[in-house]
């Protein structure tokens, strides 16, 4: 093709920049506009072809190519124009300048990407996909030929509607005779294999195929003809990428293995959550955490139980965020009587210190009384309040009775975990340290409240992203308490618990939840199925199926632990409206739209009634309600609850609380549906400003919001803005994951 060929006397072809099955891509001058583009020509349309097979494809290349053309993210590539030329179709395309993932591997000699590089594109690539697949676009010919890595690190998808179009009208076989499926051997899906209904989990299974490639170097079923391939894709188990490669962090194995389930069921019910499952990964944040339980009643009495679980309380749920959740009662607040401090593993040794004065009873009585106290205000939720108690009781106590008297590092205790409920996360983990160590010297390493201190130490290693440490601190300390306890004993069943919630941290998704249905089938068997303990652990259980993709199955188990909560706490019971909550989540993940929003107007009615209007767990309700208004197109109802929303958590919680923060993008987002750029783009702006100055620019949430206010200024045509807003972006999550 000569390369002064004008196509429509605009696109002047330059060079020839790539060839596939369908045709030619070349780097073009737009005449008009004086920028350089990529046009895509399809093969010509001959006259050797039948009438009725061109009139079908000419048709149905204009719908596709109307539909890529509409595609507007920053992950995909943006398509300018399209048309027919002297038989030629054909489609006009930014030019990109970067290297695409297969070219990345040859580049690298066929040996795997870095972690790093891999993770980025995970989520880069998951969040495009996100988008399409909820536009009722599916790619169908995902691999890494398509999906560009460009020069800033941004990660685009290419050849939305050409895939499809070669699909829907048997291009393929058309031009080359055979019946093959559309898509290309080493990364099709079982489905699209044996001619079963494609829907955008194919594009999961594609994607997990290229995720596989390039963390390993090598396809998942590298074998030497096409028909093996395909064989291996629907019968063959894929052998676990760090079998191939052994430093791969195993949340990324876990995720590529759920994608390349062969069963669309089993794998993550959408790119959006998947995306969301990397980001937490990369970011160390914590999961969505199930809401804890309040204290339940002493064992003593209950025949069900053995006697050792008399005086027992159902402790704390780790990640529980509910201001309704009480710290277990001190029971060593009311201790008074003469303490004399041992040496650390010497029993009958004592430590030399001078004497204190006998304080007086009433003295005793009046910081017991204040302890109690503050365990009341943390109780009601009045954390800063009761962490203020905690301090003054701590250095009285500390002043009359020493250091490391049990009273004095009881009031410590609490007052690390008021730390904590306030998100002073590092603090807390230096006062719990002092806790442990003094506890240490005092009472010994295997001592249940020294073991309770260090429990606590690995709940806010995790609230800190520190999760291999915590992961380390829970195996430690469940190896103690198993030696010293049992088993079944519901302090070591309440660590194991907290064991499987940080597994779900690291991303070891299967693991955590095998290691959660033990310990809610051993709690059910000490406890009692309704006990709040065990219905705790199934909320985590349904929590794991969740973030599995297994949302049929999420859904079940949320159901049941809500009706039972119901059963045994009341309908209006923090822990039950908790439950009923998730089961709301799990409808919309599943598409039932209509149902969440049936439930989530309920649970503002009821929530409205216990809490009042403007209390968090309402506005979340409320939150809920209008995101599924969204996904059921009333996006004006949606935006109007979402400002709502946004101006009662503004006042109650603050202008730049993460959760008014959350609501006042919402209204960006009806803002964008409803067209109203112009009003998007000012208030993702805002919100953009507002995460940089409260999390720090580099902060994943604050780099989502930038590259909002970049996809708003595509929208608006002023992609110059949007290049180099997408460029910084880049640039940031590059240094922010050490340059890769």
């Amino acid at each position: 093709m000569a390369d002064t060929r004008l196509i429509q006397g605009r696109y002047r072809l330059l060079d020839l920049i790539g060839r596939g099955g369908m045709g030619e891509v070349w780097r073009a001058r737009d005449e008009s506009l004086g920028r350089q583009v990529a046009v895509k020509c399809l093969k010509p349309l001959g006259p050797e072809q039948e009438a009725s097979f061109t009139k079908v494809l000419r048709e149905r290349f204009r719908r596709e190519a109307r539909v890529a053309a509409a595609l507007q993210h920053r992950g995909i590539t943006v398509v300018h124009d399209f048309g027919e030329h002297e038989g030629l179709l054909y489609l006009v395309m930014e030019l990109l300048e970067g290297r695409n993932l297969s070219q990345l591997l040859e580049d690298n000699k066929q040996h795997p990407l870095s972690v790093d590089r891999i993770v980025d594109i995970t989520e880069q690539v998951a969040y495009a996909l996100a988008y399409t697949h909820e536009q009722g676009i599916v790619h169908r010919d995902l691999k890494p030929a398509n999906i560009m890595r460009l020069t800033d690190g941004t990660v685009k998808i290419c050849d939305f509607g050409i895939a499809r179009l070669g699909h829907d009208i048997g291009l393929t076989s058309k031009l080359t005779g055979t019946g093959i499926a559309m898509g290309t051997p080493h990364y099709m899906s079982p489905e699209q294999i044996g001619g079963s209904q494609v829907d955008h989990r194919s594009d999961l299974y594609s994607l997990g195929c290229v995720l596989y490639e390039i963390a390993t170097g090598v396809p998942p079923f590298d074998l030497e003809d096409a028909w093996s391939v395909l064989v291996g894709h629907r019968d063959t188990a894929p052998e676990p990428p760090r079998t191939h490669r052994p430093e791969l962090p195993e949340f990324m194995e876990q995720i590529v293995l759920d994608l390349l389930a062969k069963s669309p069921d089993g794998r993550p019910g959408d790119a959006r959550e998947l995306a969301h499952r990397v980001a937490r990964a990369r970011s160390g944040v914590a999961p969505h955490a199930p809401v804890g339980t309040a204290p339940a009643p002493s064992a003593a009495g209950d025949p069900r139980l053995p006697s050792w679980t008399r005086g027992m309380t159902t402790g704390r749920k780790a990640g529980a965020a509910s201001a309704a959740h009480a710290p277990p009662p001190d029971t060593s607040a009311g201790l008074t009587g003469e303490w004399i401090p041992r040496a650390p593993g010497r029993p009958g040794a004592v430590l030399s210190e001078p004497r204190r004065p006998t304080p007086a009873p009433e003295l005793l009585a009046v910081l017991t009384s204040r302890h109690s106290a503050g365990l009341s205000l943390g109780r009601l939720g009045r954390w800063e309040e009761a962490g203020e108690v905690h301090r003054a009781v701590a250095a009285e106590r500390e002043h009359v009775l020493g250091p490391d008297h049990p009273d004095t590092l009881a009031s410590r205790y609490e007052v690390g975990f008021t730390l904590s409920r306030t998100g002073r996360a590092a603090d807390a983990l230096r006062e719990y340290t002092k806790v442990a160590e003094g506890r240490e010297r005092a009472l010994g390493a295997e001592h249940a409240d020294t073991l309770a201190a260090r429990q606590e130490m690995a709940y806010v290693l995790g609230q800190l992203g520190r999760h291999f440490e915590a992961h380390q601190m829970y195996t430690d300390v469940l190896a103690s308490r198993e030696r010293a306890m049992g088993a079944d004993h519901p302090d070591t069943l309440r660590c194991r618990h907290n064991l499987a919630f940080n597994l779900s941290r690291l991303g070891r998704l299967e693991d955590s939840h095998r290691m959660a249905v033990d310990v809610a089938a051993a709690r059910a068997r000490v406890l009692g199925e309704t006990h709040p303990d065990t219905l705790v652990t199934r909320y985590e259980v349904a929590y794991a199926r969740g973030q599995l993709g297994r949302w049929n199955e999420a859904l079940q188990t949320y159901r049941e632990v809500a009706d039972a909560r119901v059963r045994s706490l009341g309908r209006d019971h923090p822990d039950s409206l908790a439950a009923r909550y998730e089961v709301g989540i799990s409808l919309g993940r599943l598409g039932r739209s209509a149902e969440a929003l049936a439930l989530y107007r309920e649970l503002v009615e009821d929530r409205t009634r216990v809490h009042g209007p403007d209390a968090p767990e309402t506005l979340r309700a409320r939150h809920g309600l209008g995101v599924n208004l969204g996904r059921l197109g009333r996006w004006e109802e949606a935006l109007d609850e979402a400002r709502n929303v946004a101006a009662i958590r503004g006042r109650v919680l603050g202008p730049e609380h993460p959760e008014t923060l959350v609501s006042r993008r919402e209204v960006a987002v009806g803002l964008g549906w409803l067209g109203r750029w112009s009003d998007a783009l000012a208030a993702y702006r805002q919100v953009a400003v507002a995460r940089d100055r409260v999390l720090g620019p580099e902060h994943p949430d604050a780099l989502a919001s930038r590259n909002d206010e970049a996809h708003c200024l595509e929208q608006l045509g002023r992609s110059a803005e949007a290049v180099d807003l997408y460029r910084r972006v880049a640039a940031l999550r590059q240094q922010r994951g050490g340059g890769t």
